[in-house]
């Protein structure tokens, strides 16, 4: 088993113009739980084991203002430290004791790309369950990047990831056995394409997404079924910009797994997924996958 020094993709930060129709949104909505409020933030819960999965604070506009992961252990936390220095990456915050209700330790820092990143150990833990139709944990963030090669080298020889699988205008990167916790598109600007929510199951993407579009939201893409990672998804686009996805299936991979590239990942004409009756994105849903940028970028 390749010894990764991420573990786990845990949380994502955003701010939002409306803090409490973004509450709103994602716990009556979406389905998360409110775990804390403190310090301007809300952190918000799935079912598993993780604290929260994601954090809102209130803002000007809807950005990411930071990912974070968790490291292997604390050895692994301090030499990824080093590693962001020495790759010219800047320090937002040292290494030391996070200020999240979470706790842990913590450092971030924020890439050569602009996104900020921060990585944590030791952080609290609950006791988490798959419970139908709700989210369980963070599947994957995907990022835009003007300059893909260079970020997924940034991902692979600075953080540990491996390179999955690339397709003509995505790389996919893991740092476990999830198909990718990560996914770089190339787009001509920086910043935040989606972030997708593992549900426990396909049966529960779709009655999660009946329940989104009960609330008056419509699917922006899907559902249907990815190609790389084989995982099944449903796109929405959240009241303040954000692209957020439940998935579910997502393909376990291990060191024997073939790296495959865009010239074997090719639909036949027509087709947006892997079954071949996904509708094609809707312009809504393009447009927000390119509007959403880095806090203080």
């Amino acid at each position: 088993m390749h010894n990764f020094p991420v573990s786990a993709l845990r949380s994502v930060e955003l701010s939002t113009p409306d803090l409490s129709g973004s509450v709103d949104f994602y716990t009556r909505v979406w389905g998360l739980s409110v775990a804390a409020e403190t310090g301007g933030k809300v952190y918000l819960a799935a079912s598993g084991d993780d604290f929260h999965v994601l954090e809102l604070k209130a803002g000007d506009k809807a950005e990411l203002r930071k990912v974070t992961f968790r490291a292997t252990s604390p050895d692994h936390l301090t030499a990824l430290f080093k590693k962001c220095e020495a790759a010219g990456c800047t320090v937002m915050r040292p290494l030391g004791p996070a200020d999240a209700p979470s706790g842990g330790q913590r450092f971030v820092v924020r890439e050569p790309q602009g996104s900020v990143i921060e990585f944590v150990h030791g952080d609290l833990r609950k006791e988490g369950k798959a419970i139908a139709n709700q989210v369980q944990r963070l599947a994957h963030v995907n990022i835009n990047s003007s300059q893909i090669e260079a970020l997924s080298s940034f991902y692979q020889n600075v953080l540990g990831f491996q390179l999955t699988d690339r397709s003509k205008m995505m790389a996919f990167l893991r740092c476990n056995d999830d198909h990718h916790a990560v996914v770089l598109a190339e787009a001509p600007v920086n910043g935040l394409n989606h972030i997708a929510f593992l549900m426990p199951d396909l049966e529960s993407v779709m009655r999660a997404s009946g329940r989104v579009v009960d609330h008056g939201h419509s699917i922006g893409w899907g559902v249907g079924r990815h190609g790389p990672g084989d995982n099944v998804f449903a796109y929405f686009v959240d009241p303040t910009g954000v692209v957020v996805e439940y998935t579910a299936e997502v393909l376990q991979v291990d060191d024997n797994y073939r790296f495959k590239g865009p010239d074997e990942w090719v639909w036949p004409p027509g087709r947006t997924d892997h079954w071949g009756i996904a509708p094609p994105k809707s312009e809504a849903c393009k447009k927000a996958q390119l509007s959403i940028g880095f806090t203080g970028a």
